[in-house]
């Protein structure tokens, strides 16, 4: 199983305990309070965040990747993270998630890096259906999911609690068998 993978002029590559900054810069953003099921407010967090990527990997049950401008070695910016998760052996299932940092939106990032993690996870972990959701209050979510070659399967309602207000969710899914969207 390849543990970096070239997606459109970006590099997917496990996260690494030399990340840990980069993690913390991230989640200072307000934006991003809501992507972690823990704060990360310091170094030791963003140790532990990284940690348990690395975990997950190990134990076959997510596979996050930190999303690394330009080609080649990966060492570059880190501009994100692309996982797939709940990976489910039984029924060949995963789901897709992503973050990206301030200075990488609206530059295509995560859509290449879905794209391309959807392709890894369709030929590396021979997976058959991929989902992902979105709050339906997040249009550039939206954009990513379709950009990447996810249909809209529908809405869940009231799935998701933040601070005290439920939201609704709609429903992408992506298949082994549909067509490679068109690059960008």
């Amino acid at each position: 199983m390849r543990e970096v993978v070239e997606a459109s002029g970006l590099v997917l590559r496990r996260w690494g305990v030399g990340d840990a900054p980069a993690v913390l810069e991230a989640y200072a953003e307000p934006l991003m309070r809501w992507q972690a099921p823990q704060a990360v407010e310091s170094d030791d967090d963003a140790r532990q965040w990284v940690r348990a990527r690395v975990a997950q990997w190990e134990e076959g049950t997510a596979f996050s990747f930190a999303v690394v401008e330009g080609e080649g070695d990966g060492k570059g910016t880190v501009l994100g993270n692309v996982a797939v998760s709940a990976v489910d052996r039984r029924h060949d299932t995963g789901w897709v998630s992503y973050w990206t940092t301030r200075s990488a939106r609206g530059r295509g990032v995560a859509g290449r890096a879905c794209r391309g993690v959807a392709r890894w996870a369709f030929d590396d972990l021979g997976l058959f259906r991929l989902e992902l959701g979105h709050r339906v209050n997040n249009p550039a979510s939206c954009r990513v999911a379709t950009a990447a070659g996810f249909a809209v399967e529908g809405i869940q309602r009231q799935k998701l609690l933040y601070d005290g207000v439920r939201y609704d969710v709609e429903s992408h899914a992506r298949l082994a068998t549909d067509a490679e969207p068109p690059t960008p």
